[in-house]
C-alpha cells in the first residue's frame, strides 16, 4: 500500500507543508536527520542559566506578509521584539544600520537629515556609475571611510571573500537612514515566539496523520513508496553531489557564560580585524520579557562549509549559479519530487519567506491533486 506524502526536513518548510496537507486529509511521514525539529531555528532552554537559546544562531521574525504572520500566530504567542544592533569598529561603538546617529558619531558632526544625505552623497565615488560588486556599491553610495569601517573587513570575515568578488545586490539589502531609527528591520510585524521556535514547529506537526521520524535520513530511492516527496534538504545531496558540492558558508559558535549582563544588547557586530569573530550574541536579550541573573553568549565565526558541517548561507557567485543550473535541470526530470526551502532551492531565505513559499507550495499541490495535473519540481524558480 503506497503511503501518501514524504517530507524530508523538519524545519519551517517541512512543518508548514506537513501541517497544511495533514489538515487536507493526507498521511504525512516527516524525515529529519537531526534529533530535533525546527531546523536551524531550533531553540531550547539552557540548563544552567534558564535562557532560551537560539541553538544555531539568532532568528528574529520580521515580515510584511500578512499570511505568514497570521499563520505563525496560530501556533504560539509572539512577543514584541525590536532588533537593535550595535557595531564595534576602531575601538568605538556605533549603531546599525547606518543612520543619522551613526553618521554624526562617526564623523563628529551634528547634521540634520537633508545635510547628512548631501554629505554622504559628497563622499560617494562618482567614477563608479554602474556598481557591479559589493565594493563598488559601497564606495559609490557611502564612500570609503564608512565602507572600510563597517563593511569591508566584516564582509571578508563573513563570506571569506573580498567585497570586490561579491555581487552588489548583497549591499542593497543594507539600508542607510537619514533619521535616528535604529530598528534593524523595517517590517510591519516583528517579534519572538514566547516559547521559542521549536515549540512553534512542534505544534505545526501536532496534527493527526503526521508522523515525525527524528535522526532518520531519507533515501532518495524510497521516493517510489510515496505519492509525492517534498525535499527540503540540500539539492546537491539528493543527487549524490554528481555535479559537485554547492558551496555554503557555515558557522562555528564559541559558547560562554557569565553573570549579570555581559554586553547590554542582543547583537554586537565586530566590524574590524581586532577580533576574528563576526559578532557576539547575548541570548537573554532576545527574550526581554524574561529575567535571568546569569547570561550565555555565542561568539560567531564564519568559514567555508565542509562535508560534515551544517550549511547556513549559499554563496551564489556566478560560477555557483552555473552549477546550480545543472542541478535544477536534473531536478526538473524527477517525477513526484518537489524541492523546497533554503537548501532545496539554494537561496538565502528569511523565515517569513520560507513560510509563505511553503504555504504556496501546499496550495499548489492541493490544486494539482484536485485538477489531476503534475506538481512541478520547483514552485519558486531557484534561478530567478
Amino acid at each position: 500500500m503506497k503511503k501518501s506524502i514524504a517530507i524530508v526536513g523538519a524545519g519551517f518548510s517541512g512543518a508548514v507543508i506537513a501541517n497544511q496537507l495533514a489538515h487536507a486529509g493526507y498521511a504525512v511521514d516527516v524525515f529529519e536527520t537531526r534529533p530535533h525539529v525546527g531546523g536551524n531555528c531550533h531553540s531550547r532552554r539552557d540548563d544552567e542559566t534558564g535562557v532560551m537559546l537560539h541553538v544555531y544562531g539568532p532568528h528574529i521574525f520580521h515580515t510584511d506578509n500578512e499570511r505568514a504572520w497570521e499563520f505563525v500566530n496560530r501556533f504560539g504567542e509572539f512577543k514584541p521584539y525590536v532588533n537593535r544592533v550595535k557595531a564595534i569598529t576602531n575601538g568605538r561603538v556605533y549603531t546599525l544600520p547606518i543612520n543619522l546617529l551613526t553618521i554624526n558619531q562617526f564623523f563628529g558632526k551634528t547634521l540634520r537629515p537633508a545635510q547628512a544625505a548631501e554629505f554622504l552623497t559628497s563622499l560617494g565615488d562618482k567614477t563608479i556609475t554602474t556598481p557591479t560588486t559589493f565594493e563598488d556599491q559601497a564606495l559609490r553610495f557611502v564612500g570609503r571611510d564608512l565602507y572600510e569601517a563597517f563593511f569591508k573587513t566584516y564582509t571578508i570575515k563573513q563570506w571569506g571573500l573580498s567585497p570586490s568578488e561579491l555581487p552588489a545586490s548583497i549591499l542593497k539589502r543594507l539600508p542607510v537612514r537619514f533619521n535616528y531609527d535604529d530598528n534593524y528591520f523595517s517590517h510591519k510585524y516583528q517579534g519572538m515566539p514566547a516559547d521559542g521556535y521549536t515549540a512553534l514547529v512542534e505544534r505545526m506537526f501536532d496534527v493527526p496523520g503526521i508522523a515525525v521520524h527524528l535522526s532518520t535520513p531519507f533515501d532518495p530511492a524510497s521516493k517510489t513508496d510515496y505519492q509525492h516527496v517534498f525535499y527540503a534538504g540540500p539539492i546537491d545531496a539528493w543527487f549524490g553531489h554528481e555535479e559537485g558540492r554547492l558551496p555554503y558558508r557555515t558557522l562555528d559558535f564559541e559558547v560562554f557564560r557569565d553573570t549579570g549582563d555581559y554586553q547590554g544588547n542582543a547583537v554586537v557586530n565586530y566590524c574590524d580585524d581586532a577580533e576574528p569573530y563576526t559578532r557576539i550574541t547575548e541570548h537573554k536579550h532576545f527574550s526581554p520579557w524574561e529575567q535571568h541573573e546569569d547570561t550565555i553568549l555565542y561568539k560567531e565565526y564564519s568559514r567555508q562549509c565542509e562535508d560534515q558541517d551544517i550549511p547556513y548561507y549559499p554563496i551564489r557567485l556566478a560560477r555557483d549559479k552555473q552549477q546550480l543550473e545543472r542541478y535544477v535541470n536534473i531536478a526538473r526530470q524527477e517525477a513526484n519530487v518537489t524541492f523546497v526551502g533554503r537548501l532545496g532551492t539554494y537561496r538565502y531565505l528569511d523565515m517569513d519567506v520560507t513560510i509563505n513559499e511553503a504555504l504556496i507550495t501546499a496550495d499548489k499541490f492541493l490544486a494539482s491533486a484536485r485538477d489531476n495535473t503534475a506538481m512541478p519540481a520547483f514552485v519558486i524558480d531557484p534561478l530567478a
